[in-house]
């Protein structure tokens, strides 16, 4: 294939094992390459070359690729991704060498290319400069779910791939939170595996398969596997819920796995026969609406942890049920937002239904959250009889403060920017009479993405009232990572760099700055 000009780079998937489920392109390519390379671990053969062994030409070059480390460990000054980065540099520059003498390269790729191989990083750095072709192979997953002759997902099941090297309680809830399931890069990471799956009550129908499609292929219940047999190259198949299905295909109406019902269950479990009176643990019949706080995990009360731990059921924005632990018998409900009431009306639901049922939402779900929603929910007659209990929760608004000072030392007035649920003219009039009444303002849900006036013109109602020089507290993201607090001024104040992910309070005349910025309001008020 050797040209005048450039040679073409092929990236060439051989499939899981079996040279037999090579595609008819790929054993063309391999056949015809001047230049054969491939990936191997130090010291070990590659396999994608064992499966493509006999179709390699005799006269072909074959540029072995050896990966320098396979773990963290390693004396490179940049660590593990560094010397991993340097390794690909170094590799391309290889291949770009047969490139541009017109040779044409086939990189072999276990699996498929672009499915968690190496192949990609080649691509990143080749593909601008040569001509690039990329050949799809039978991946993994694929094979394993053959071998094991296990369905993975039917009709309306969602799929979701998962490496093993994730975090555990984060596999954990990713696994509760979707139909099938395959998780990859297995290895030493094999006993996490095993504990995510128990907790995401995903354990029981969970098949291991190593080495698929070769002749040392086998499979086993995850629950039987030893954790020291475990090679990388081995995966777990989670089949999806459909074998749960009626013969009509439908779901169970709102439950995402099958779930204990019934007034046996957890018969013995003291939650159940607590009091119904506040302050008490989970309940059935009851819905829990629980504050999460702004973000970090010291913010959740005592009272909400203790009721998160002890129900069957947590429904809410996905956001926010996504940060409530994966534990087993738990089951998620994740929706999108602008569906408060439709949720609330779930969780009603399943409380009428006698589970133990806690709706969530962030900060304080009092506070512009889901507690409002479940009392709104609850006023249809088919709910009668399902009490509602709010446990209460950090809001966004006193973690701003705090971060700030005390800009709230002193009355205040809380609005959203929302208009979705009311008229702007309604919330132009609240802003002009807390103006009027020099109070400092908080300001919840200032902007997004359809929403970009708001702000600017709360800012000009306020100034009709206010002097420009009033201190204004900027809260981004507090309690989480990108964490950032400004302190401004009502007059400088940079309308266009607020988002929904901002909470604003703005001084009344008597707020004060300190030398080191800190913002507080007197309790006082001089006449």
């Amino acid at each position: 294939m050797t040209g005048a000009g450039p040679g073409r780079l092929f990236g060439v998937g051989v499939g899981p094992g079996d040279p037999e489920l090579m595609t008819l392109k790929a054993a063309r390519l391999i056949g015809a390459a001047d230049v054969v390379a491939f990936h191997a671990g130090r010291g070990k053969q590659s396999n994608a070359r064992r499966i493509a062994a006999d179709l390699i030409p005799s006269g072909a070059i074959e540029e072995v690729l050896e990966y320098p480390v396979t773990t963290g460990l390693t004396s490179h000054p940049g660590g593990y991704a560094g010397a991993i980065a340097d390794f690909y540099e170094t590799s391309a520059q290889r291949l770009a060498a047969h490139l541009a003498a017109g040779r044409d390269v086939v990189l072999l790729a276990e699996g498929d290319p672009l499915f968690y191989g190496s192949f990609m990083y080649m691509h990143d750095r080749l593909s601008e400069r040569f001509p690039t072709e990329i050949v799809p192979g039978v991946p993994a997953f694929a094979a394993a779910t053959a071998a094991a002759a296990t369905p993975l997902v039917r009709q309306t099941d969602v799929l979701t791939v998962l490496p093993g090297t994730l975090p555990e309680p984060e596999l954990a809830r990713r696994l509760a939170d979707t139909d099938g399931a395959i998780i990859m890069k297995l290895g030493r990471n094999f006993p996490a595996v095993r504990r995510a799956l128990e907790s995401a009550g995903r354990l029981d129908g969970a098949v291991y398969v190593e080495r698929a499609s070769t002749d040392a292929q086998a499979h086993h219940p995850v629950s039987e596997v030893d954790p020291e047999t475990v090679p990388y190259f081995s995966l777990v198949v989670v089949p999806g819920d459909s074998h749960h299905h009626d013969p009509t295909g439908r779901r169970p109406a709102h439950v995402t796995a099958s779930a204990p019902s019934g007034p046996d269950t957890h018969a013995d479990d003291p939650a159940s026969t607590r009091s119904a009176g506040t302050g008490a643990g989970p309940a059935r019949g009851v819905v829990h609406v629980v504050g999460l706080g702004p973000g970090p995990d010291e913010w959740l009360t005592p009272e909400a942890a203790e009721v998160l731990a002890a129900v069957d059921h947590v429904v809410g924005y996905a956001p926010y049920v996504n940060r409530v632990p994966q534990r087993p018998g738990l089951r998620r409900h994740s929706s999108g937002n602008t569906v408060e009431v439709d949720r609330a009306g779930l969780a009603l639901e399943l409380a009428a239904a006698g589970e133990r049922v806690a709706v969530v939402s962030g900060g304080d779900a009092g506070v512009f959250g889901m507690a409002s929603a479940v009392f709104e929910a609850a006023e249809d007659p088919r709910h009668d009889g399902v009490e509602i209990r709010v446990v209460p929760g950090v809001s966004a608004v006193q973690a701003v403060a705090a971060r700030a000072g005390a800009p709230i030392g002193a009355d205040f007035a809380v609005v959203s920017l929302s208009d979705r649920l009311k008229p702007w003219a309604v919330i132009e009039q609240r802003i002009e009479a807390i103006a009027a009444a020099d109070l400092v303002l908080a300001v919840y849900n200032p902007a997004s993405r359809s929403r970009t006036h708001q702000v600017r013109d709360a800012r000009e109602v306020l100034l009709r009232h206010r002097d420009p020089s009033t201190p204004v507290v900027v809260g981004r993201d507090v309690g989480r990572a990108g964490e950032s607090l400004t302190v401004t001024t009502l007059g400088e104040l940079d309308c266009a760099s607020i988002d929904m992910k901002c909470l604003l309070i703005v001084g009344a005349s008597g707020t004060r700055v300190t030398d080191s910025g800190r913002v507080w309001s007197p309790r006082f008020v001089r006449s």
